[in-house]
């Protein structure tokens, strides 16, 4: 099992799982994430992936939008 400590121990492109295990929240949840329509997904075939990079951006933006 994974643990990530940090971003940069994030692969180059992230599953729900990776996602799960570095923001501590449920697969389930990160499913609901990739479905959303600001999230910038990756559809290959079935799965579903975001770049690290795209990822990170979308986190920030995030955060942003919680403290104004």
């Amino acid at each position: 099992m994974d643990n990530y400590k940090s971003i940069d121990d994030l692969p180059v492109t992230l599953t729900a799982t990776d996602m799960s295990k570095f923001l501590g929240i449920s697969k389930c949840s990160c499913y609901a994430i990739f479905k959303r329509s600001d999230f910038p997904t990756i559809n290959i075939g079935d799965r579903l992936l975001v770049s690290r990079d795209r990822f990170i951006e979308w986190l920030e933006k995030q955060t942003r939008s919680i403290e104004s």
